[in-house]
């Protein structure tokens, strides 16, 4: 009899704590959001004529791309159980650095006018740079990742305004507006960059073995290290890759606007937050995936476009993120049964 139950319970789906079938949950969480995002098409199609038309749409995913990039970064570091705060202050450094660097003294820059390449792999080892530090900070000082990184993006905010004087850097060379508004067979530079990231992470963390060892150490770090997954070298990669990301990132916005400014990425680590929740990357770790993340941030683009286009005030649209990452933790929460510790 304890035979057949003990065989019976094997067989059997495990349910989790919150009565759905183990199996189903992350596909619930991985395609939750496709119907909302679905429907949010459909009321933009109704609510405006403008919505649907090929020039939007593409307006839409370009705008996204550079919050898509942070995502796939914030996602990574979400997935082994920490935050990084800082990645929207590196966002906006590592370009100004650049800017600085690689623009004329009579638009702003410091009169090194640095070849254009060199200005791209300097923000990009800006990236890396403070990536490292965070990862160093949190990983071998063992500093909690949220204090840490929100004393870092004080700080690099600051340095943005300090190097920069707090001054508008524009006349940014061609190679860097490719970034941001180059366009191959009519789609933008930043949406093949975004979309190419978002799929080699998404492989990346299927098939790859260190993938598999980010959902192992977000699940359970002990058992990971315990499995000999070298836990802390896997951390502080990751912590180098977001802050690259970050400075990429920062790169494709300055392309696209075709300044930096000493604001640049204020704000963006929220929304960043909310597109990984609502996509269904966990606050505890280990659950999630690519594709989750890229729904939530295009769900994300389609709401700010629809109300930007209903002529909706930006403290409205600001509001309603916040109200689709609550009702996203509160479905997160129902269906997997789990409380949220961060």
């Amino acid at each position: 009899m304890s035979a057949h139950t003990s065989t019976s319970a094997s067989v059997l789906p495990r349910r989790e704590r919150g009565g759905w079938p183990a199996a189903a949950v992350p596909f619930f969480r991985n395609f939750a959001l496709v119907p909302a995002l679905i429907a949010a098409v459909v009321v933009g199609a109704l609510l405006n004529d403008r919505f649907l038309t090929a020039r939007n749409l593409i307006n839409v995913l370009q705008q996204s791309s550079e919050l898509a990039v942070i995502v796939v970064a914030l996602s990574l570091v979400l997935l082994v159980g920490r935050i990084d705060l800082s990645l929207e202050s590196t966002f906006g450094l590592s370009a100004m650095v650049a800017a600085l660097l690689v623009v004329p003294a009579a638009t702003g820059g410091y009169g090194v006018e640095l070849n254009p390449v060199l200005g791209i792999l300097v923000a990009l080892g800006v990236g890396v740079a403070f990536g490292a530090v965070n990862g160093g900070l949190i990983v071998y000082l063992k500093l909690n990742a949220f204090v840490a990184t929100l004393a870092m993006m004080i700080l690099l905010r600051g340095l943005v305004l300090g190097v920069g004087s707090g001054k508008t850097v524009f006349g940014l060379p061609d190679v860097i507006l490719w970034l941001g508004s180059g366009s191959v067979l009519g789609i933008p530079v930043s949406v093949y960059i975004a979309g190419i990231l978002f799929l080699s992470v998404g492989v990346f963390l299927r098939y790859h073995r260190i993938g598999r060892a980010i959902y192992a150490i977000g699940g359970n770090p002990d058992a990971a290290r315990a499995a000999g997954i070298r836990v802390q070298r896997v951390l502080f990669g990751i912590f180098v890759f977001g802050g690259a990301m970050a400075a990429l990132a920062g790169l494709m916005q300055a392309g696209r606007l075709g300044a930096v400014t000493a604001v640049q990425g204020q704000n963006l680590i929220f929304t960043a937050v909310a597109a990984s929740v609502i996509g269904g990357i966990s606050l505890n770790g280990g659950r999630g995936s690519m594709f989750g993340a890229l729904t939530g941030v295009l769900t994300l683009g389609v709401v700010s476009n629809v109300l930007t286009l209903s002529q909706v005030p930006s403290f409205w649209i600001d509001a309603a993120y916040g109200v689709i990452i609550l009702v996203a933790l509160i479905m997160s929460r129902l269906t997997s049964g789990e409380g949220q510790t961060m």
